[in-house]
């Protein structure tokens, strides 16, 4: 019975456990303990486990009764066994003896046969080489009689020629190939010489036909160089045979000193060679209209080659950095050309050559882009610079109040920095292999700007006094508060159009990926957040100037109870003169600028008056409450001196000095309240200023009432 098919015998169901706990794959004799010992007692364990045991017992001797009969068998069958094992060991042991005698002799015919087929194939390699070695003596001679049938120093040989000593040259290769004896000196030279004469004979035919344009007499040539394996030769020659001739009076700093586009006609005449000197060369190689031969590919491995070298050497010039203007043209002229390198190119496969070539990757690197940049960053962050460095005055503003226009800016240094980062990608400046670079910079002048920005907020402005008895609508000290309207106004044009950044500057990354340029919008996103976060900080400044200046003659209200105690003063009907000059300055300052951003004005004028009418409110109560104070002190010392003088008191008649006093206060308020509406502020908007008419009215009708 396998392990699979045991099954114990059934537990009864009284037991602490199931009989499948013991037959688990992993039983653990403590895990088991700790998992039944949750349910029942130590003892009550032992008992289930000594009843199960019986079982155990019970059934393993049901098994042995049952299977007796096969145990008996089995012992019975095994008689014997052994002496019928020591008969068969001597017959197998000579069986064995055999097979091994058969196996020696295979062997041992194996080798003589390996060594036999080596023998033969040896003897065989030696016959085809000697063989080979005939045809190669009659192959040299041949070639040699087919070259020397005219002197090629005078008469070129005629492509008819040149395709027969091709065909014999090529089977001169081949038996070359197979000849594995060892060739003489004299042969080796012979062979070199022929090579050398071939070449030769097929590089002046190349030459002549390119020179002349012969399209139909140009294809056998090439085809010649093609069947010959020598296509870098054909490549190398017109390199050096026309390439270099067209391209050595080019490509020289007297050249280009004396062309009237510089660099870019340099360029142009370039160009014009590829167009006149090799166009038909080109067209049979390259163009996939008029291909006839393929295999070639003389921009990559003639033309390039030499008009790079020779730009390192003779124009070395080009790639200085010093004069950024002049490098960024020659910059962008270069890559241009190397745009219509890859476009003459025609194929995908072609362009990739083009730009693995070692050539093209070290002439890129001949152009100092850091260097180029680090001269513009200094060039443009130093004009930021130098402005954002200053303590700010009044001179940091641009413009006044008065020609403040939606499209521009107030301040110099948010004019200069703009000015900065449209420079920045200017036509002029930008390289599109530093986008990373002038990004960086992008987001520092914004980084700097936001740093000057509130520093300007902290910064101490000189100390104007005044002039108390001045009734005029004009600021008495407009430099601060000028500037921080305009430093807000600016910072919300910077804000919208920095939104806007990627529009403007699309044309400059419109080929980027699209995953760069959800990047570039997450960093425009934040730029723009953190110029939002300063306004708030720029409007509570802007608050506390407005307040600085109007707060101020709100102490003359303690001065109303002197003005009608013992005075015997009118009953007042006009509010008094620190009412207009507490909101003059408010007044003017919304007149200032109520046309140019009317709905800001309006929310730093509520917030100025709110905080103003709360310390109105303030100094009425304490106004009030010493009025009361005072009052409630006169009454005392007043029925004191009737008492011992003992005269009964009688109320006044007419109005009391602490009624006039509330009265006052009351006109007070309600010119206040009239002054504020007249800024274009409505009366729900600031809360305080119910709060202070209910103080005074509720004052004034108190006292009114008869007790």
């Amino acid at each position: 019975m396998t392990e699979e098919n045991f099954v114990p015998p059934k537990a009864p169901k009284d037991l602490c456990f199931n009989e499948l706990d013991f037959v688990e794959k992993v039983f653990d004799t403590d895990t088991f303990l700790q998992e039944q010992r949750k349910n029942v007692s130590l003892e009550k364990m032992r008992d289930d486990l000594g009843v199960y045991l019986k079982i155990l017992r019970s059934a393993m001797i049901d098994l042995i009764n049952k299977d007796y009969a096969d145990f008996v068998n089995l012992s019975s069958n095994l008689i014997g066994l052994d002496k019928a094992i020591n008969n068969l060991e001597t017959p197998l042991g000579q069986l064995k003896e055999e097979v091994m005698q058969v196996r020696q002799s295979l062997d041992d015919t194996i080798t003589e046969m390996t060594n036999n087929l080596d023998k033969h194939k040896n003897i065989r390699e030696k016959k085809q080489s000697i063989h080979s070695l005939i045809r190669f003596h009659k192959s040299i001679t041949k070639l040699c009689n087919i070259l020397c049938s005219c002197d090629t120093l005078k008469v070129p040989l005629k492509p008819d020629i040149l395709e027969r000593a091709a065909t014999e040259f090529n089977q001169l290769k081949f038996h070359l190939s197979r000849c594995k004896s060892d060739l003489s000196t004299e042969q080796t030279n012979k062979m070199s010489e022929m090579d050398d004469r071939l070449k030769a004979s097929l590089s002046a035919l190349l030459v002549a036909y390119i020179t002349q344009k012969e399209s139909a007499s140009l294809i056998r040539c090439l085809r010649i160089y093609v069947s010959l394996d020598k296509v870098t030769d054909a490549e190398d020659v017109v390199r050096k045979k026309i390439v270099v001739p067209a391209v050595e009076h080019i490509i020289s700093e007297y050249s280009l000193q004396n062309d009237s586009q510089g660099l870019k006609g340099t360029y142009q005449k370039l160009e014009n060679v590829l167009d006149s000197t090799l166009k038909e060369l080109l067209d049979l190689t390259l163009n996939p209209d008029r291909i006839s031969v393929k295999g070639f590919n003389f921009i990559v491995n003639s033309y390039w080659p030499e008009v790079e070298q020779r730009i390192e050497d003779y124009l070395p010039i080009i790639f200085a950095p010093g004069n950024p203007e002049s490098f960024h043209t020659r910059y962008v002229q270069t890559l241009d050309y190397l745009l219509c390198l890859e476009k003459r190119c025609c194929t995908a496969e072609n362009v990739d050559r083009l730009k693995s070539h070692p050539q093209y990757n070290r002439f890129l690197n001949k152009w100092n882009l850091p260097v180029y940049y680090q001269i513009r960053f200094q060039e443009i962050a130093g004009t930021a610079e130098s402005i954002l460095a200053g303590n700010v005055s009044s001179v940091s503003i641009r413009k006044n109040k008065s020609s403040m226009r939606p499209d521009s800016f107030t301040l110099h240094a948010t004019c200069i920095v703009w000015d900065c980062l449209q420079r920045i990608w200017a036509d002029d400046v930008y390289l599109p292999q530093l986008l990373h670079r002038f990004w960086k910079l992008c987001l520092q002048l914004c980084s700097r700007y936001q740093g000057w920005c509130r520093t300007s907020l902290k910064q101490a402005w000189p100390v104007v006094t005044v002039n108390e008895t001045s009734h005029s609508s004009e600021l008495e000290n407009p430099q601060r508060l000028e500037f921080l309207v305009g430093l807000y106004t600016d910072i919300e044009k910077l804000s919208a159009k920095m939104s806007n950044f990627i529009a403007i500057i699309g044309d400059r990354v419109s080929n980027l990926n699209p995953n760069v340029i959800d990047l570039l919008n997450d960093c425009t996103k934040e730029t723009t957040k953190n110029f939002d976060d300063i306004l708030p900080l720029i409007t509570q400044e802007i608050v506390n100037e407005l307040l600085k200046h109007s707060a101020t003659h709100l102490r003359q209200i303690s001065d109303i109870p002197r003005l009608f105690r013992r005075t015997n003063r009118e009953v007042p009907t006009k509010p008094c003169a620190y009412v207009k000059r507490a909101l003059d300055f408010l007044t003017a300052f919304h007149a200032n600028y109520k046309n140019i951003i009317p709905q800001t004005v309006r929310r730093w004028l509520v917030q100025a008056l709110t905080s103003l009418t709360q310390q109105y409110t303030s100094s009425v109560k304490d106004v009030l409450t010493s009025v009361q104070k005072t009052e409630e002190s006169l009454r005392r010392l007043k029925k004191i001196r009737d008492k011992s003088a003992g005269v009964s008191s009688s109320e006044n008649q007419g109005t009391s000095d602490d009624e006039k006093i509330r009265i006052q206060l009351l006109i007070d308020v309600l010119g206040y309240i009239q002054m504020v509406k007249d800024l274009d502020v409505k009366e729900e908007d600031i809360k305080q200023l119910k709060d202070l008419l209910e103080v005074v009215q509720s004052a004034t009708k108190s006292k009114s009432e008869p007790k």
